[in-house]
């Protein structure tokens, strides 16, 4: 197998800080392929869950809605998200994730420079 592939089903799940009712799988990260500069995280959310407030200093986070729908608060402004669609946080700014549909929430996200669950990485208002 390449050191580059990474298999959804060969990647363990953790339950992430200051999120609830979710599974992340890290997909790309320094640890599995050599990644510096990014992180691609693989998140379940099941009905009812999200992401409290938070933001990243010094780091930028886009998510891509895959299956299920949400609603989004960042900066003040809300949105609703349907599979397909793409959001982005700027560095340092408050944002809320929210599940809204019946069935799990599955989303593609993306960190740069990388996470990696980094408590100095996350500020709560």
């Amino acid at each position: 197998m390449s050191r580059y592939l990474v298999r959804e089903k060969d990647v363990q799940g953790y339950s992430p800080a200051n999120h609830h009712g979710t599974v992340n799988k890290r997909l790309v990260s320094q640890t599995n392929v050599g990644a510096q500069h990014m992180e691609v995280v693989l998140g379940t959310l099941e009905k009812g869950g999200g992401a409290l407030p938070h933001a990243h200093p010094g780091m930028e986070q886009a998510c891509y809605l895959l299956e299920g729908t949400a609603e989004v608060e960042i900066d003040g402004e809300t949105f609703a998200m349907l599979p397909g669609d793409t959001c982005f946080f700027p560095q340092d700014v408050m944002h809320i994730f929210r599940v809204t549909s019946d069935t799990p929430v599955r989303l593609l996200v993306i960190y740069s420079p990388p996470y990696a669950e980094n408590p100095a990485r996350v500020r709560r208002p």
